[in-house]
């Protein structure tokens, strides 16, 4: 099993203490996530896209590009990327251009977006999103070939043998397609042979792993053989303690405070306490074993070979965070790796940085 941790870069105050950062440190501070992150043996590093409030994540080329420069190893993901908001052409170039600067190491996960202010911003349409996530992600695919394309003009000038530089190092890109609850995106991602990358946060696992299961079936239809499908699923929360009561304590403050925060931006309140939100939602908060056997019960009913796990620290002091990465990454992962066997990531397909 492959773990990234991932981060949405919500800029708001600390959900306990009330604190606040500017954005120049709120950012600096995702890059000092992404080192520990290497230096701890975590597989990858995600970093989300939103245009609203309270994300400051707008542009993940960027910040990604940022990491790739001061890591080696970390496989560098989006989660997602919106291609339903940006011109394909210009996606490509800036993702290519992070492909060629990370050795290599970059794997997409897309998603139309789930804002009605970002729409609004980039002037998409609700109805208009899921056609315009197929159509980026088909250019984008095309363009990461080698030759030439010759140009459509569905969303966008039609590009007549066009050619897009810089090329990519990867010959072919893997593209994880984000869901939530989206039967299209999973459908789509199947038929397309790429892997499907399950949210898993909102709400209990069920709809998610019924998602999961429609992936699958629909992967064997068109012809795939089934042991080549490949799962990723997220986590609603992430904090690993010696003991389960001290997990739930510390914890308590910062479900109390997401809540407020939810309620305030008009999320659905899905869990009513943190101890129903530990039981029923995927979070993983408790002890090393409780996690453990966690992951291993959700890995029977989801088949997945990644696992991405929130890169802050979400109310706790940053010394309490990395404890918790730290304590994952030693009684955790290893046995976890050793019971699900994953398929290499960008950055393990590559090792000498040349796929060439």
């Amino acid at each position: 099993m492959k773990f990234l941790l991932l981060t949405l870069i919500t800029h708001t105050p600390d959900p306990v203490t009330g604190g606040s950062e500017s954005p120049r440190q709120r950012l600096r501070r995702v890059v000092d996530s992404a080192r520990l992150a290497e230096d701890l043996g975590y597989d990858g590093f995600a970093v989300g896209e939103r245009h609203e409030d309270p994300f400051i994540s707008a542009a993940p080329p960027v910040v990604l590009s940022h990491i790739a420069a001061v890591t080696a190893r970390l496989s560098l993901f989006t989660g997602v990327t919106t291609l339903s908001l940006l011109d394909p052409v210009r996606a490509f170039e800036d993702y290519s251009t992070l492909d060629n600067l990370s050795d290599g190491r970059l794997e997409l996960i897309i998603g139309k977006g789930n804002g009605a202010a970002q729409a609004k911003l980039f002037h998409v349409t609700t109805d208009d999103e899921g056609h315009e996530k197929l159509y980026a992600y088909e250019l984008v695919r095309r363009l990461w070939d080698p030759h030439r394309v010759p140009g459509t003009a569905r969303f966008r000038p039609a590009l007549p043998w066009a050619k897009a530089q810089p090329r990519p190092l990867q010959p072919r890109l893997r593209i994880w397609h984000g869901s939530a609850t989206s039967r299209e995106s999973a459908d789509y991602a199947a038929q397309q042979g790429d892997p499907l990358f399950s949210a898993n946060v909102t709400y209990p696992i069920e709809p998610y792993a019924e998602l999961v299961d429609h992936y699958r079936e629909r992967w064997a239809a068109y012809g795939h053989d089934p042991a080549e499908a490949l799962v990723g699923a997220g986590t609603a929360g992430f904090l690993v303690t010696r003991t389960s009561q001290e997990a739930v304590d510390l914890y308590r403050p910062i479900f109390e405070a997401r809540q407020q925060v939810a309620r305030k931006f008009d999320v659905p309140i899905v869990f009513e306490s943190v101890e129903d939100f530990i039981d029923r939602s995927s979070a993983l908060i408790g002890s090393p074993e409780q996690v453990l056997d966690k992951v291993s019960r959700y890995h029977e009913r989801f088949g997945h070979e990644v696992v991405h796990l929130s890169a802050d620290a979400d109310g706790r002091t940053e010394a309490q965070h990395r404890d918790s990465l730290e304590l994952f990454q030693s009684e955790v992962a290893p046995e976890l790796r050793r019971r699900i066997p994953s398929r290499p990531l960008g950055a393990d397909r590559y090792p000498t940085g040349d796929p060439r």
